[in-house]
Order: structure tokens, then sequence, then C-alpha cells
């Protein structure tokens, strides 16, 4: 080979390997939130664990039972419900559900079922789906004495994360391959103790699911809704206008909890409508909807969390296209069309409005679109013919809905019409 050629290869090497991320936040952040996340819109949350096996009050019972009184547990959850917080690898008591290697025998493979959960569900959603696995991960742990010490010294040691946490990430990352990594829980800790931007300059250079893998904001106290691929902010996170940064509403079915709890009431369960209120809000406004359910000790889905499911499942089969792989419009809601809601693909031309209520009228006001006569085309989804519609001064439509008995009805909760021609 001649040399002057090895010398550029050489070069193209080396400013290939000086591209990779560096532990600091400014280059972590720097790298582009994997395209199939924005795409996806919609997932699971799963949280399911050791507070499975009580089922009452929330995912923090453990804190309650071993941290203060069951009194006084009680009574708060009567006053209020604590902040709580994929599949739950390892929730704040500490129990994985994996044979994890650094939890002595606090984990389910040495204890309980005797089974790595884990790999079970991992394999199942790559054999018979094509669902993304998602990995929740706390990086504290309530009772931990290694967390304890180092929190009595203010975070000046680091024994926990040294021993404890951030093996255990590496070891889910390198086992189970999850394309979403969620993190949560730093006790207060600032992402320095926990080596967050380290860890995360090596699943971003080094690990099996460098090319693809999403993360979100919670890798310290003070980095939630400022650091990471996406922002979640707050639990239920839903600012109703768009943001600058991909960010994520993570909430549940149940108001209350986020694991299973037998103590729940009807009226705790959010319905469909609260639902899809919430998927549409959420897609318009350039965010992705995290739906969680909690199952049962043994792993069952209750049948109001799979009432729910289907439900969803039942929406998206006909309005899905109005949510998958859509961007955010110009306009995310319509102002003086109360419960319209706008996505678009800008790829294929199309404007999706969505609306919640089907109007007594018989038909739908929307002010936001140019149109143009002969050329603008309103389908309703799930429904074979064009729609009839008529120009609004300055701007906007007026689309003529069909007369539909309700076993007819395309959707039974929320409708989309789709505009072409349109801007």
């Amino acid at each position: 080979m001649d040399q002057a050629l090895v010398s550029v290869v050489l070069a193209v090497l080396f400013a290939s390997c000086s591209s990779q991320y560096e532990p600091t936040w400014e280059s972590i952040d720097s790298r582009p939130l994997p395209v199939w996340f924005d795409q996806a819109k919609f997932g699971i949350f799963v949280h399911w664990g050791v507070f499975s096996v009580p089922s009452y009050g929330s995912e923090w019972f453990w804190w309650y039972w071993q941290g203060q009184k069951l009194k006084s547990y009680i009574d708060f959850m009567k006053r209020n419900y604590p902040p709580a917080f994929m599949l739950t690898t390892k929730h704040h008591e500490g129990f994985t559900l994996w044979g994890s290697k650094y939890s002595w025998n606090w984990n389910a493979v040495d204890v309980g079922p005797k089974r790595d959960l884990v790999a079970e569900i991992a394999d199942a959603l790559r054999a018979h789906s094509s669902l993304r696995l998602g990995l929740y991960h706390s990086l504290f742990e309530w009772f931990n004495p290694l967390f304890v010490s180092d929190a009595t010294n203010k975070f000046t040691t680091n024994q926990f994360p040294t021993a404890k946490t951030l093996p255990e990430l590496y070891e889910i990352v390198t086992k189970y391959r999850p394309e979403i990594l969620w993190s949560d829980g730093d006790g207060n800790a600032p992402d320095n103790y926990w080596n967050s931007t380290g860890f995360l300059a090596w699943l971003y250079n080094e690990s099996p699911v460098r090319e693809t893998v999403v993360t979100n904001d919670r890798w310290g106290y003070g980095t939630i809704c400022k650091h990471g691929g996406y922002y979640t902010c707050t639990d239920r996170y839903n600012p109703g206008h768009l943001l600058k940064h991909k960010w994520e509403n993570c909430m549940t079915i149940d108001q209350k909890s986020w694991g299973y709890r037998r103590n729940a009431e009807l009226k705790d369960y959010l319905t469909i409508e609260d639902l899809l209120k919430t998927l549409v809000e959420t897609v318009s406004c350039g965010g992705n909807l995290l739906m969680n359910v909690g199952p049962t000790h043994d792993g069952r889905i209750a049948p109001i969390f799979e009432e729910r499911l289907r439900q969803v499942g039942q929406w998206l089969m006909v309005n899905g296209e109005a949510i998958y792989n859509t961007s955010a419009w110009r306009a995310q809601n319509d102002t003086s069309s109360p419960g319209v809601w706008y996505t678009w693909r800008p790829q294929e031309g199309a404007i999706y409005a969505v609306f919640l209520q089907w109007p007594d009228s018989g038909y739908v006001a929307l002010n936001e679109p140019l149109v143009l006569e002969g050329k603008t085309e309103v389908v309703l989804l799930g429904y074979a013919q064009p729609l009839k519609w008529q120009p609004l001064k300055p701007m906007g439509l007026k689309v003529l809905l069909p007369q539909l008995t309700p076993s007819h009805m395309p959707s039974s909760w929320a409708w989309t019409l789709r505009l072409t021609g349109a801007a």
C-alpha cells in the first residue's frame, strides 16, 4: 500500500475513534436520539417486583413497612399517595428480578420464584413480538448499608455505586441488551457520585446496544429535565405544549400506584377516554406516552388493566397512522375547537386532526389548516368515503361528518380526520 494512502487510512481511523462520546454531559447530550424512539410514540411500563407480593398501598410498601410503622403508611395512603415511580429489574428496595451477582440472595433466582424473570420476559418479547425491550433500574436502595454509609458521609465516599449500582448496570446491558435504559432513584446523590457520564460514555461507545439504546434523564440529583437522551421531568409529565427536546409522559392507569394493589377502587383507574386524551395530547406536543400496569405477584394482568390495554390497541388499529411515525405540526391543538389535537406526516403531506368528542352538530370545525377547494381531501380514518367540507373564513374548514350508528363507528372513543392537500 502506498505510504500516503496508509497515512490517509490512519487519519480516518483516528478521526473515527476521536469522535466517540466523552464522559461529560456536553458530549453525552450531543448524541442524537435514535430515530426509532420518536417514531414509536407509545410504550407499556410494567412495575413488577417484591412489592407485588403484599400488593397493598403502592410500590413504596417496603419503605413504610421497614422504615416506619405500618399505621403511618395506612394513614398516609388515606390522605395522599407517595411519589412513585419497561420492566422493573430493580426498584428502590433493591430486589432484582434476575440473578444479580451483586445482590447476595436478594433476587428472584435465589429466593421466591427462583427464575430469571428478566431473561424470560426478554426472550418472550423477542420471540413473539416486535416490541423493543426497556429495562428500569433504580440507582439507589433505601436500606442498603453501603448506600446509607455513603449518604451519612454526604456522598464523599462511593462504596455503593462501585460495589452495587454500576456493576448491575453493566450486567443487565451486556446480558439482556435493552434498547431503553430507564434510570431512576438518585437518592439525592449527584451524578458524579454515580459516575453517570462514565457509564453512559461506555453505553454509547462500547456496549452491545450502542447504536440503538435510548436513555432518560434520571442520572443523579439535578440531571432530570436537563441531561440525558429524553426528558421525563416529573412522573405523569404532560406540559400541554411543544418542547424543544424529546420528552416522555410516564403515567399509570391506577392513579394512586405503579404496582398492583389489592385495595384499589374502581374510581382510582383512568377510563379509556382519559387514556386516549392523554395519548393524543402527549403525541401532539412531541412526546411519547409510557403507560404503566402492575401485574400481581404471580405475573397476572388484572382484568381492568387488560381491558384498558386492549382498548388502546383497538383504537390504534384504526387511528394509529395519526400516532406512529408522526411529527408535531405547527399547531398542536385547535384553540377555537376544544378537544381537537393535530399531528402530521410531512413526507406524505398528511395532517391529522384527532377529535375527542363526536359533535351533536354533525360537523367538526378546524380553524388551523390552510385549505384549497378542489385540492384538499378529508378522510375519516376507518371510513371508506372522503368527507364533504366547507371553507371557513379567514382560514380553516367545516368538515361534515357521516351519520353513523354506534355499531358502524370506525372507533368508539376518539376519531381522526386525515387532511391531504392542506397546509
